[in-house]
């Protein structure tokens, strides 16, 4: 069974391995079946030529085939040219030839493909929108948004139930940071597609409220927020709440939020801190900012043992902060509490306490510590990681850089 299960496993990644080589498979296949359609037609073609022509191409699609899956893209593109010179309207293989250009970085080619589809006379719709589609990812692969975008909504306007297509405007509009629009193509998302965006609608309305509070339109970025809480009580929106209630001095609320937030999402703790020390840039009111996110600090590192000996990432945000006020002795404190009840778990508090020991001049000591860490470490060189795609990076992100999606964020305590 287990046997099973494995080449199951290993056919499976083939699949995903050579889709170009699937494709060039299927079309072989069509092939097939409309040479027997129309030898039971009985079209008026010899019997001989008909066999000759479908030999032919299966020969040529085949050949195509082997070429793709030996990794040889420009032996299959000549295959596959001589199949359009063998038949020009079998239009499965101009799809095919227009996928293979793109992928082997020939976009001009692949798009001369996909227009010269569009301008055929008496080009059915469902082709004509195919070619459509290839077309809008041609210029988006290419760089050349603006045609994409608009090729994109040319597609939308003949057939508006194309939840690749509304998301590829999502990801373009995210990337440009024009939240107006990316929202608008998620509340569309929302109705063609099959998952729920309330929470990605909520992290754009907080991106679009932080970009209002910078250029100091608090008013409509107080409206914002509030709209955002309304689709979901997303972890950035209750950050920004926050940062608001620092910013009009709310203390009492402030305190509470952040306690919620700590029990709700303990992995976020240090991020918390981060991101509200940034915010202060940008504030006509900067100092008193800070004094108010100065008094949270210390309301955070004066919450009772029971409140953080119970998450490693509350623990370590309050390590760390210690440590930014040069407080060492305060942190070194912390640690050896930890340490009557737990050992050091993950190598990112290891690190911590080696920095400490170093710092608190403990040189015999933190050597100690090191052979013993050096030893065990099995690590990456950052902090943070993408839970969809494996991106990594040191940088804290809503959205991951690489496969766009919201809110996918992990915490990586081996570094």
């Amino acid at each position: 069974m287990d046997k099973i299960t494995e080449s199951g496993l290993e056919i499976f990644a083939w699949l995903r391995a050579y889709p170009l080589s699937i494709s060039v498979v299927i079309i072989t296949l069509v092939l097939l079946y409309y040479y027997l359609l129309e030898r039971g037609r009985g079209i008026k073609l010899s019997q001989r030529f008909r066999s000759s022509l479908f030999e032919t191409q299966s020969k040529i699609f085949l050949n195509a085939s082997q070429y793709l899956i030996m990794g040889e893209r420009d032996l299959a593109i000549r295959e596959l040219q001589n199949a359009v010179e063998l038949n020009k309207e079998s239009l499965d293989t101009y799809f095919a030839l227009g996928r293979l250009f793109r992928s082997n970085g020939e976009i001009e080619k692949a798009i001369t493909i996909h227009k010269n589809l569009i301008a055929r006379e008496g080009m059915n719709e469902s082709v004509r929108l195919s070619a459509l589609k290839e077309l809008a990812i041609d210029y988006d692969k290419t760089g050349f948004i603006d045609k994409a975008i608009e090729t994109y909504k040319d597609v939308l306007k003949i057939n508006r139930d194309q939840p690749d297509v509304v998301k590829s405007l999502c990801r373009i509009y995210e990337d440009l940071n024009d939240w107006d629009q990316a929202f608008s193509y998620r509340q569309m998302l929302s109705k063609v597609g099959t998952e729920g965006q309330s929470e990605t609608l909520s992290h754009i309305l907080v991106e679009k409220a932080n970009k209002l509070f910078d250029g100091g339109q608090f008013k409509e970025a107080l409206e914002c927020l509030d709209d955002a809480f309304r689709y979901a009580p997303s972890v950035s929106a209750r950050m920004l709440q926050i940062k608001c209630n620092l910013l009009f001095g709310d203390k009492d609320s402030t305190q509470m939020l952040l306690q919620e937030l700590l029990k709700q999402h303990p992995m976020f703790a240090s991020f918390i801190f981060e991101k509200l020390a940034v915010f202060a840039a940008n504030l006509p009111e900067a100092t008193k900012y800070l004094a108010r996110y100065e008094e949270l600090k210390t309301y955070f590192l004066s919450l009772p043992q029971v409140e953080w000996m119970n998450s490693q990432s509350v623990f370590l945000a309050r390590i760390r902060l210690q440590k930014i006020d040069r407080n060492y002795q305060g942190a070194h404190e912390s640690f050896l509490k930890w340490l009557e009840q737990k050992e050091l778990q993950g190598d990112a508090m290891k690190i911590e306490y080696l920095k400490l020991l170093i710092e608190l001049g403990e040189d015999k000591k933190a050597l100690m510590e090191t052979k013993n860490f050096l030893h065990s470490l099995q690590a990456s060189s950052t902090r943070h990681y993408c839970s969809q795609c494996g991106f990594n990076s040191d940088d804290i992100f809503w959205r991951c850089p690489q496969c766009h999606q919201w809110e996918t964020i992990q915490f990586r305590w081996k570094v």
